[in-house]
């Protein structure tokens, strides 16, 4: 049987860059080597300074993401504020490891800015085991093209329009070299003043 977590395809990253952060994810909704939709997006926005990416099952994803939506839901109707990157980092630790002996099928990454505009990324195991970044992390079937690409392009205090670029060209470079990933493509870059949003074209084969 193969992977349950590369049936779907499907990749994402995340990158630092000076004040400010940026994610992007394909689009790709494959079932192995079939393509059935090119718009799946695996980047879900938790609030104005937070975001979080799910690669893997899809039917998983579309779970997590409801279960983080409520989970997020009732932390801000609690304290009254925001939830920070650090901390909602934790939560899906925690609720991932809850689910140890039937893990669910996904490679998560939480990316945003906390209260003093510092860029945060994570990523995390299917077991909730949390993997801190200071410059980088990737998920999802073309992680090792990524990590090549990544390591090839990336630069330290990359401001917000050349951090677009360089994690467009990782994104979209490794999944062409990715038959369970592409499809199109869409990067948010997240700043101490708004939220950008920008799709990419890529080959559909």
């Amino acid at each position: 049987m193969s992977d349950p977590s590369s049936i779907n395809g499907g990749s994402a990253l995340a990158m630092v860059g000076k004040d400010c952060v940026a994610i992007a994810c394909d689009l790709r909704l494959g079932s192995q080597s079939l393509g059935l939709a090119n718009n799946f997006e695996k980047i879900f926005k938790i609030n104005d300074k937070v975001m979080m990416g799910l690669t893997g099952l899809a039917s998983d994803v579309t779970t997590l993401h409801e279960l983080f939506r409520f989970k997020n839901n009732l932390y801000e109707l609690r304290e009254e504020r925001k939830i920070e990157p650090s901390t909602f980092a934790n939560l899906v630790s925690s609720t991932l490891y809850e689910k140890r002996f039937g893990p669910w099928f996904t490679g998560p990454l939480v990316a945003g800015l906390d209260k003093h505009n510092k860029p945060f990324i994570c990523g995390f195991d299917s077991i909730g085991c949390i993997d801190y970044a200071k410059d980088f992390v990737v998920s999802g079937t073309a992680s090792d093209q990524l990590y090549g690409m990544c390591e090839g392009l990336y630069q330290p205090n990359l401001e917000p329009e050349d951090l677009f670029e360089t994690i467009s060209q990782s994104l979209l470079n490794a999944v062409d070299r990715d038959t369970l990933s592409g499809w199109g493509a869409i990067v948010y870059i997240i700043t101490k003043d708004k939220v950008i949003k920008k799709v990419l074209r890529t080959r559909q084969d």
